[in-house]
């Protein structure tokens, strides 16, 4: 396949190189001349493991050129890969003046072309680009989008040390377009890549290195402020670290990383708090562990804003342990919010068929007792019933009784914490954070 790479800095020149490596023709384009004299005499432009190698074979079996004209390099290819950059602005924002210049040059490009071109966005953008730019090229093209050419968000995962080796074997090659043909011809293009395919909405594969690399900052920072307590105590934080990373059950695993309603129970509000009180204790600052919980109980106010802006008084709870398959109450986040709105005069009804008001012992009793008095008179083990009797329904646990109730009752509202239905969507549906 005939490619273009828009952009010859480290994304353009690992994707020249890597892309010729697996049999593709390639020709960069950049605006400065030092970057296209040195792919055209065989030399990468920037310093990286293999790419040397890559670049000075690629260059001799002629797969592999440059040029500062971006008529040429789209009219001779098929494909054009945005790889330009998009640095901060003073105020924070991402600056996409280069990649608007790009879409403004390939749509000027396309005047004249007759064939269909693929447009692959690999720079770092927010999400709402690949539309933009689609408007860009179609107006400087007089082009019809998705007829004549089309947009693919396409992110990259590289790491500067071992970015040829990440190309080769990503862990996921995202694919974000409205055209299926576009989808079809980057499957192509990547048939040598070691990775599965996953074809996804065009803004989330806009939106999924920022979260990506905003998580990475943030297992640092963690991982630093253990390290700092650690320290303070005596504890070697590496061999306590080593043995964290163990756990790929819990700790470095998909649990815990779906949004949804806060966290609750005895263990995890008590053994952060003890955490942090360690730091304090020994006066290591732990900004990061003091926000854990502030954002916790965010969420709940986010769910109490969403139920008291619904206008519905009488609110059905399915679920009221802090989860499913349990009867503990302690410290569930649905209690503290069960226990705010029948202060506000709201009527509530209850469905958890573990919990039996007159089963309850010990500090699970003491606790209900303190925050609501008169469980016994709103929970009931009739599902249908405390949804007859409510106008919204708050779905906290995510049971296979619950996935039908939905569709079931048209004329309920329901607002779901734990997204009970995963594609289809209802008029009388929503969640707290999708």
């Amino acid at each position: 396949m005939n490619i273009s790479i828009f952009g010859l800095g480290y994304v353009g020149c690992v994707s020249l190189g890597c892309l010729a490596q697996n049999g593709h023709k390639l020709i960069g384009v950049d605006k400065v001349e030092t970057k296209v004299n040195l792919i055209n005499n065989g030399k990468p432009t920037i310093i990286e493991k293999d790419i040397d190698n890559i670049i000075a074979e690629q260059y001799e079996k002629g797969t592999i050129s440059a040029t500062t004209n971006y008529l040429n390099a789209v009219n001779e290819s098929d494909v054009s890969i945005i790889c330009v950059g998009t640095p901060s602005t003073p105020e924070g924002h991402v600056n996409l003046d280069y990649v608007y210049k790009t879409a403004i040059e390939i749509g000027k490009a396309l005047k004249n072309k007759r064939r269909f071109h693929t447009i692959a966005i690999r720079s770092t953008v927010m999400p709402g680009t690949n539309e933009k730019v689609s408007k860009i090229i179609a107006e400087h093209s007089d082009k019809i989008n998705n007829e004549d050419f089309t947009v693919v968000s396409n992110p990259e995962f590289l790491r500067e040390g071992s970015a040829v080796k990440d190309f080769l074997n990503p862990p996921v090659t995202v694919l974000g377009s409205e055209s299926e043909k576009g989808v079809k011809v980057m499957q192509d293009l990547y048939r040598d890549i070691n990775a599965p395919v996953r074809k996804v909405d065009v803004k989330v594969a806009e939106m999924i290195k920022y979260v990506n690399n905003s998580f990475h900052a943030l297992k640092i920072v963690f991982a630093n402020e253990v390290g700092n307590i650690c320290k303070a105590l005596n504890i070697d934080s590496h061999q306590l670290m080593n043995l964290f990373v163990m756990d790929t059950k819990l700790n470095l695993s998909p649990y815990y990383l779906k949004p949804g309603f806060a966290y609750g129970g005895s263990c995890l509000p008590k053994d952060l708090k003890g955490l942090k009180t360690l730091a304090h204790d020994n006066y290591i600052k732990s900004p990061v562990l003091e926000a854990i919980e502030e954002s916790n109980t965010n969420q709940k106010k986010i769910t109490i804003e969403l139920i008291t802006n619904s206008g519905y008084k009488k609110i059905g709870i399915l679920g009221l342990s802090f989860k499913a398959g349990t009867d503990d109450l302690r410290y569930s986040p649905i209690v503290e919010v069960a226990e705010y709105l029948l202060g506000k005069g709201y009527k509530l009804k209850i469905y958890d068929k573990n919990v039996r008001a007159s089963r309850l012992t010990g500090t699970n009793r003491d606790f209900i007792e303190k925050h609501i008095p008169h469980l016994a008179d709103m929970i009931s083990d009739d599902l249908h019933k405390v949804i007859q009797s409510s106008e919204l329904i708050v779905i906290t646990h995510k049971l296979d009784e619950f996935k039908g109730i939905i569709e079931k009752y048209p004329e309920k509202k329901f607002f779901d914490l734990v997204r009970i239905i995963d594609q289809k969507i209802f008029i009388n549906y929503d969640g707290i954070s999708w």
